[in-house]
């Protein structure tokens, strides 16, 4: 065998790839100078969400059993509400037109009842205020850094343009001299999906039990009246002291990070509306292992 037939029977050292196109079209950059990829990118559960399954599963049926109200027939037509001007008239059509007797609000029925409107839990958002921030905006950072640490929430999160992170509340309008508009005075956080679900996991099962002194979230009197604007509107609010907020596993895994623990409120928002709303709210978060108690 010739030399030359010796050499081509010989494997090449090592294997030629072929090289990687070229991108033609160039990235865009987004306000913080990161690059922005020609696909849209969204990140989705990687575990199926244990509580949400516990209400599409079991609460929900529970939850249209215990609310169901039976209407036999349809409804009378809505009172026509009467306006105080004419809205026709040119000289009154830009002029404020409240309704004669109040807008009735608090006597706005609820939605007939169907398998396709049972309570069910939209939101949840976490609110405080820090007094020392009106001073110093710079007393904010350590609520700031808790709630992200809370709520794992940050702006435009999972490439979805719904996800805000933290937010600041700022003053609207002057009270007594110390608040003024545009001045920070606290921070909120809006939570959905999985990870309110999980917020709720954690509050019941971590932080509640371990709370000192806490017999429920207060119910108001047996005789109080529920037509009124918070009755109807399907929003149950509690607040936390700032020793719940060490009880967190997040802010009790690192403890030194956050030196000033601060109270905040938790509103869980539904999408019950009308007569009677804020008591099925209370129904779908005492399905959720949330107590209540009346004093």
């Amino acid at each position: 065998m010739s030399a030359a037939a010796a050499a081509a029977h010989v494997a090449p050292a090592a294997r030629i790839f072929r090289k990687p196109p070229r991108i033609r079209k160039p990235l865009k950059y987004d306000r913080h100078g990161l690059p922005i990829p020609h696909v849209d990118i969204a990140i989705r559960d990687m575990a199926p969400c244990r509580l949400r399954d516990h209400y599409f599963t079991t609460l929900q049926d529970d939850l249209m059993y215990m609310t169901y109200v039976h209407e036999s027939g349809s409804r009378p037509p809505a009172r026509q509400i009467r306006l105080r001007f004419d809205p026709d008239d040119p000289y009154s059509k830009n002029r404020r037109n409240l309704p004669v007797g109040g807008d009735q609000l608090g006597r706005k029925p609820a939605p007939v009842s169907t398998a396709q409107n049972v309570v069910q839990l939209d939101r949840i958002v976490l609110h405080t205020m820090q007094k020392d921030a009106i001073n110093n905006r710079s007393a904010l950072v350590g609520a700031i850094a808790a709630f992200r640490a809370l709520s794992g929430e940050t702006e435009n999160g999972g490439g979805r343009s719904s996800r805000s992170g933290v937010e600041i509340v700022k003053g609207k309008k002057s009270v007594s001299g110390w608040v003024r508009p545009g001045i920070p005075l606290g921070c909120k956080v809006t939570l959905k999906g999985p990870k309110m679900y999980d917020f709720i996991a954690t509050l019941t099962e971590f932080v509640l039990p371990r709370l000192r002194e806490f017999n429920g979230i207060v119910l108001p009197p047996a005789s109080s009246n529920l037509k009124t604007p918070s009755g109807v509107a399907g929003v149950v609010g509690f607040g936390l002291p700032p020793e719940a907020m060490s009880l967190f596993p997040q802010i009790e895994v690192n403890p030194d990070a956050y030196p000033k623990p601060i109270g905040f409120h938790v509103h869980f928002i539904t999408n019950a509306e009308g007569t009677g709303a804020q008591n099925r709210a209370r129904a779908l978060l005492s399905g959720f292992q949330i107590p209540f108690a009346r004093k």
